[in-house]
């Protein structure tokens, strides 16, 4: 029996829960809450007559029956301030210094996430990833290589399916793998039992009020471990490196570059690298082949060192022949130099989640790394990133650049800068700020213009050549996620 689960269900029975945000995580927390007995108040800024949040209504009260109100549209956190609720969740990106939610902590509520409730509840051993970059690719091949092994996995966080409500048919004996963005761990002081952190770069500097703001929310991933917890961190990154002195559990370093992970003042730490070509986990002295570089299935180096840190968090559940199977076996992730189609002689790439400068030029060094030339198409919101190295990165594979997306000025001023006397061509499609495609007047304008970035790649694109979508910047300025800007790109080039 779950006995943390069963002191939750007799304490909400009965109480005032608010829900911030009817999100794809959200929504079967409130029907979570509502089923054991709370009366939940869902608050989210979009209007009752958004078609969206009509149906949400019509779903959430029929489902919940009648055990849910409402607090929509503008001005939707002013029942925060009128109203005392036992537990408030907040959404990932709601700081804690807002005012509405400091009158809530006043008054003695607890605030709170769906996040930090399952990993509090959670019966088994959790493994969390974070990270600038390889967050996903990373928290998929350590569910793979669990899965491999025999455990039940659960995997949850930015992706998966939202776990909370799923608690209660957890096994001590299960896994859970949990991808964890900076929003997330913000204010999360639950441990993980293991923790990969797979690079720190500045990212999302348009939420936190500075880089450490940043940094240090990564940390949160570890910070309150105790002597049987384990971290696994990025040892070419200095600023990873250096969280070893902030560990209290087991560390590990792992890094494609030996010389990273075996630095004089750290030689007792486990670790993992790339030597002549093999992927070796090394503790204690002795040294295990896991396999060849040439295993792995997905391109990159970027990929190497993701591999690398599944090994340094799974090495002690699971025999090296299940990570060998996971190498040869595993495709890749949607989203992520993900295969479309091959027309005309060209072969088509989707690469939506490149969110940031540093996720777009890890995908040009791995399609330099195999001799890929072609077409990019990109564009996206930017993050306060840094764009440095990205231009020569681009041109090393694509001297054709179709961009559409608001940090199109930054991305064409990298390229001038880094082109170092290499010609190459840009085409801009006019990119109109108000353009949503959530809102219906303005969604063909979004479609039509990403037909228009397709069929210049096409006109532009020559047999044997690719064309990659790699965005360099969110989906923000013009979808709801990178998984529907991708999604709507895969389907245009199916249709052509």
């Amino acid at each position: 029996m779950n006995v943390k689960l069963e002191e939750f269900r007799s304490f909400i029975n009965g109480r005032k829960a608010a829900v911030i945000g009817v999100g794809i995580s959200n929504k079967p927390l409130i029907k979570w809450l509502a089923g054991m007995g709370c009366k939940v108040t869902a608050f989210d800024k979009l209007p009752i007559d958004d078609p969206v949040m009509s149906g949400t209504v019509a779903e959430l009260s029929e489902a919940c029956s009648g055990n849910v109100s409402w607090s929509l549209g503008e001005g939707y956190l002013d029942a925060l301030r009128d109203t005392f609720f036992d537990i408030v969740f907040k959404t990932p990106k709601m700081r804690l210094e807002l005012p509405e939610l400091s009158s809530c902590k006043a008054r003695g509520s607890i605030i709170t996430t769906e996040m930090e409730l399952f990993m509090d509840l959670c019966p088994c051993e959790i493994f969390s990833i974070t990270g600038s970059d390889g967050k996903t690719t990373t928290t998929t091949l350590t569910s793979e290589i669990l899965k491999q092994a025999g455990y039940k996995v659960y995997v949850g966080g930015n992706i998966g399916t939202p776990l909370l409500d799923r608690v209660g048919e957890m096994q001590p004996e299960d896994k859970v793998v949990l991808e964890l963005s900076s929003f997330q761990l913000m204010s999360i002081s639950v441990p993980s039992d293991v923790v990969i952190v797979t690079n720190i770069t500045p990212n999302h500097l348009d939420f936190h009020k500075d880089y450490d703001e940043y940094i240090q929310s990564k940390v949160n991933s570890f910070r309150n471990q105790g002597p049987c917890g384990k971290v696994v961190l990025n040892a070419g990154c200095d600023l990873t490196y250096e969280m070893k002195d902030i560990a209290r559990g087991t560390v590990k370093f792992f890094s494609i570059d030996k010389k990273n992970v075996l630095r004089p003042e750290s030689p007792l730490y486990p670790v993992a690298y790339l030597e002549d070509g093999k992927l070796i986990y090394e503790a204690n002295g002795v040294k295990t082949q896991i396999c060849d570089k040439k295993d792995i299935f997905i391109p990159g180096n970027h990929n190497v060192e993701n591999f690398l840190a599944a090994i340094c968090a799974t090495i002690e559940y699971v025999k090296p022949e299940d990570i060998k199977y996971v190498a040869e076996n595993f495709k890749g992730v949607p989203h992520r130099i993900e295969f479309i189609r091959e027309l005309d002689g060209v072969r088509w790439y989707n690469s939506s989640i490149d969110t940031s400068p540093n996720r777009s030029l890890n995908t040009m060094n791995a399609l330099a790394d195999r001799g890929e030339k072609g077409v990019l198409i990109c564009g996206g919101a930017d993050k306060k990133c840094l764009y440095s190295k990205l231009g020569d990165a681009i041109l090393k594979v694509c001297d054709r650049i179709i961009i559409y997306g608001s940090n199109g000025d930054l991305v064409e001023d990298i390229i001038a800068k880094e082109a170092q006397g290499r010609t190459y061509e840009i085409i801009r499609i006019p990119d109109d700020p108000n353009d949503i495609y959530e809102f219906p007047k303005t969604r063909d304008n979004v479609v039509n213009a990403y037909k228009e970035a397709i069929s210049k790649a096409r006109e532009l694109a020559k047999p044997g050549e690719i064309v990659i979508m790699s965005s360099i910047g969110t989906s923000y300025d013009h979808f709801r996620h990178f998984e529907h800007r991708g999604d709507m790109f895969r389907d245009l080039v199916n249709s052509l």
